[in-house]
């Protein structure tokens, strides 16, 4: 009899280890091999994710985290193995298609991206959810459709959809869109009866080729100080991969009051988090050569996009240094935004002025751009300076500025 009792308890207790070998929770697989993968150990997160899928084959969201996990390591063959099982098992998942959609951009397989584009598509009954909406324009960005891209880009920032970096994207697409267009801007400074007001017209022609990306062409005329001066410039915009572009400029005049010659480059770095890094250097040849080394930190947050500048200027063995903080407000597009200025000290934000004549600036700018239509664009500012002449002599400004642009 008692042998009999422990036969039953020995077989009870085996059958209920069985049991829970057999019903362990596929959700805490995922969640352990998600903090492992997350923590770049992919090797050991999969191995736990494999353990799941042998039981529960079409859970998706562990089929993604395979996927994705072989994408970040490059191995994009592989990862699309189980991005496609995941779709086939759940699909009107949206976040297969995302991941999947994702591989293949990163692979450069556009071809095979706009195939699973249109299988979301059908299985969305041709509405796509938000979040593959903005994969279907960076897969336009990619194949460098960039009107196409920016559409979509537009609806979905009017949509207040939150992607992190959208308003970064969208200005670079703005950037990268711009063909033909001509425009004109008029300058009006007055300083209170120290010196006659100044008046200035500027008027550009814009153009996109694939070496230089934007190209503008500008020819600025100005009356100051009783006499008349042209400055003639040129500026470049040439693309420098997906996370980066540059900024050129070259210029020259006959006249005092605008530099004989002057150089700018900068490098522009698109960064994670919606930051941007910016390094470059400012050549200023007046009656003394001006040399400007000048850096800035951007961050695009919600509607807002925040910039901080600094300058450097080296001078008779000396070295000043200047401030500028930009913040800008976007509406329904990357076009149209108000915008606040504050500076300090000489910066290259006055390259059309003498450096070597102020020892010091304080200003404050307001700003509003809007694109009207399609075709035309304007824009309005205004702002007050005071600028340092001498040490006991100071210069006020009060400055407005108006522009149109007609774009073809």
């Amino acid at each position: 009899m008692k042998k009999n009792v422990s036969l039953l308890l020995i077989a009870f207790l085996s059958f209920g280890s069985l049991m829970a070998q057999d019903s362990f929770d596929p959700d805490e697989l995922l969640k352990e091999a998600r903090t492992l993968i997350f923590d770049k150990k992919y090797q050991e997160g999969r191995k736990i994710a494999f353990r799941a899928l042998e039981k529960y084959p079409d859970y998706a969201d562990i089929l993604i985290l395979v996927g994705r996990s072989y994408a970040w390591e490059g191995k994009n063959d592989s990862a699309s193995i189980y991005l496609e099982r995941a779709i086939i098992a759940s699909p009107t998942y949206s976040d297969g298609y995302s991941a999947y959609l994702d591989n293949l951009m990163w692979a450069g397989d556009y071809d095979q991206a706009d195939e699973v584009l249109a299988k979301a598509k059908s299985n969305f009954n041709e509405e796509l959810p938000d979040n593959l909406k903005y994969k279907e324009s960076r897969l336009y960005y990619f194949r460098e459709s960039y009107d196409e891209a920016y559409e979509i880009a537009e609806e979905l920032f009017e949509k207040d959809y939150n992607q992190e970096g959208l308003l970064g994207y969208m200005n670079n697409l703005q950037r990268l869109r711009r063909t033909n267009a001509v425009g004109v801007t008029y300058d009006y400074d007055n300083f209170n009866g120290a010196i006659s007001p100044w008046n200035t017209f500027s008027f550009y022609g814009r153009t996109r080729t694939k070496l230089t990306g934007s190209l503008i062409a500008r020819v600025t005329q100005s009356s100051r100080f009783d006499s008349q001066g042209t400055l003639f410039e040129l500026d470049a915009y040439p693309s420098l991969g997906e996370k980066a572009y540059a900024y050129i400029n070259i210029g020259g005049s006959g006249a005092s009051f605008f530099p004989k010659f002057r150089f700018g480059t900068s490098i522009y770095f698109n960064l994670n988090k919606a930051w941007e890094l910016e390094g470059g250097y400012r050549y200023l040849g007046f009656t003394e050569a001006t040399h400007i080394i000048t850096g800035s930190l951007g961050k695009y947050v919600g509607n807002w996009w925040l910039n901080l500048r600094a300058n450097v200027i080296p001078y008779d063995g000396k070295v000043s240094t200047s401030a500028n903080f930009q913040a800008r407000y976007y509406f329904k597009t990357a076009e149209d935004f108000f915008s606040i200025q504050l500076s300090s000290g000489v910066s290259p934000d006055e390259e059309n002025r003498d450096q070597s004549q102020l020892l010091n600036s304080y200003r404050a700018r307001l700003g509003y751009q809007q694109l009207i239509s399609p075709r035309f664009l304007i824009s309005a500012y205004t702002g007050y300076s005071k600028d340092e002449i001498s040490s006991d002599n100071f210069r006020n400004d009060l400055n407005f500025t108006l522009g149109l642009e007609y774009r073809f």
